[in-house]
């Protein structure tokens, strides 16, 4: 079986509390799962937390796995020859920024090189990252532009996994998943005033399609239904409150359902997630970042799952942050780790 890549993510924050935490938990999970990071990170964490675990360190993939050794922890080290500076529990530094973003990036390509199931990441600070010259928002369009750049290697390089119909892999889309409710989003970490310039239809169908496909092909739903959250008020009250609704959310879910997907029409934000509603779909497309955040988060914090769709990996993430002001303590929790990992699991026994 091949394993599944987790990294840390900022060290310093609370992402080695969270695998160390879950490996104790439920070790059963970690049998194929290897993390992409210097087993120092996490032995000091452990020392930090008073808590006793096995954790070995090897300098390529192939060696980390597979151990099935329940109770113990296997890193992979991709910094084995490059320091990757010291770490002090609570606060990021830019000594270990390009460590963290190698860790990423090297599980990433494994997956790409079909050498990783799947990669399940753990919580970064960007603003730390962008001190070693991380250009991108977050996670997701990193990982979306690792893949994206992969494609465009000679055929003599490694090769990424298979297509997903005739996307590119640089089509991407976050989604935000639980047992409650799924959200997906057509626009991801910029500022609220950009919002209605960043619509357009052609980027709206496209997330539909995306979002289709993967639902079918890595959540196992034969026909999904979708909602579409309309950005304004009333859905826009038929152009009063705003006219994306008429020339762009509209138009693009009219052109999905001739396509073959089936999704609403612009649907009010007020009224969408309400119980009776959210449970006749399968996904909730939604406009920004925290019209599908705070939903999801609302129902399901601590347990939802980030997943990447339109890669051509699976990818899987904690639904928080770095948490800097609990690092170490007994009030953190790994349950959101836990449901990425399984999360992951799943999705591959889908392939």
């Amino acid at each position: 079986m091949k394993p599944t890549v987790i990294t840390v993510g900022e060290p310093a924050g609370i992402g080695p509390d969270c695998v160390i935490l879950a490996c104790e938990c439920q070790p059963e999970l970690f049998d194929h799962c290897i993390i992409a990071a210097p087993a120092s990170w996490l032995k000091q964490r452990a020392s930090m937390m008073n808590r006793t675990v096995t954790i070995h360190e090897y300098d390529n993939l192939d060696a980390a796995a597979p151990h099935a050794s329940p109770g113990e922890l296997h890193c992979w080290n991709p910094l084995s020859t490059q320091p990757s500076g010291p770490v002090s529990p609570g606060h990021p530094s830019a000594a270990t920024a390009t460590a963290v973003i190698h860790c990423i990036e090297a599980a990433a390509l494994a997956c790409l090189r079909s050498e990783a199931a799947s990669i399940v990441t753990g919580p970064i600070e960007k603003a730390v990252l962008r001190s070693a010259g991380f250009d991108f928002p977050g996670h997701t369009e990193f990982l979306a532009w690792l893949a994206a750049a992969s494609e465009l290697q000679p055929a003599s390089q490694p090769q990424s996994g298979p297509k997903t119909g005739e996307r590119t892999v640089s089509d991407f889309v976050m989604m935000l998943a639980s047992d409650q409710i799924r959200v997906a989003l057509l626009t991801t970490h910029m500022a609220m005033r950009d919002v209605p310039d960043a619509l357009d239809v052609k980027k709206t169908l496209q997330c539909l399609h995306i979002v289709n496909h993967d639902l079918r092909s890595r959540f196992g739903i034969a026909t999904p239904k979708l909602a579409l959250c309309a950005l304004n008020p009333h859905a826009g009250e038929q152009g009063h409150f705003g006219r994306e609704e008429i020339n762009i959310l509209e138009p693009a879910a009219q052109l999905a359902r001739d396509q073959g997907v089936t999704v609403s029409k612009p649907l009010p934000a007020d009224t969408v997630f309400s119980a009776a509603m959210r449970e006749q779909y399968d996904a909730i497309v939604c406009c920004y970042h925290d019209q599908a955040l705070i939903p999801i988060k609302a129902l399901s914090f601590g347990e939802a799952v980030n997943v990447t769709l339109g890669l051509p990996f699976i990818r899987t993430s904690v639904d928080h942050g770095t948490a800097l002001d609990r690092v170490g303590q007994s009030s953190v929790s790994c349950s959101s780790m836990i449901a990425a990992i399984r999360m992951a699991d799943r999705m591959h026994t889908r392939l």
